[in-house]
């Protein structure tokens, strides 16, 4: 299975929200900058992320982006949703009568069955709290420092 550069770009968005929640609402040419995105098509991301609940946006001065809830409380699956609409490999997965004129007696559509559950599982069971480093602020708190992170640039 293939990922595609909207799944990647807006996990690494979500990703990036984390590790700088301890700054306040992040701006996106910030996330842009250090995570080599182009902000244009960025901000549709966050916009698409903001409509499925995952980020709150702030406008005005001292405004950005946050997580709408901690990164232990955002699974993986949620933001694959939102970004992509599906896991499967393959159209006819997605359906109960697929249409195709190999449909039926055909040998791959339990194979692309069997891919589409198990990445589901995979991305059911990952928060993004697992994708941060570990030496990180995890979320912002009344007592974590209003610094940037040492070294993340």
């Amino acid at each position: 299975m293939r990922v595609s550069t909207r799944a990647e770009y807006g996990i690494r968005a979500l990703i990036d929200l984390a590790m700088f929640a301890a700054l306040g609402p992040v701006q996106t040419h910030d996330i842009a900058r250090r995570q080599g995105l182009p902000e244009p098509y960025l901000n549709q991301l966050l916009n698409t992320l903001r409509r499925a609940g995952l980020v709150v946006s702030k406008r005005g001065p001292g405004g950005g982006h946050l997580l709408s809830r901690p990164p232990e409380a955002i699974h993986l699956d949620e933001v694959f949703l939102a970004l992509e609409g599906t896991t499967s490999p393959w159209g006819c997965v997605d359906t109960d009568d697929p249409t195709c004129l190999y449909a039926p007696g055909c040998g791959l559509r339990p194979l692309w069955q069997r891919i589409k559950e198990a990445t589901d599982h995979v991305l059911r069971t990952t928060t993004l709290a697992d994708l941060l480093p570990p030496t990180l602020p995890r979320w912002r708190t009344p007592q974590t420092e209003a610094k940037e992170p040492t070294g993340v640039r």
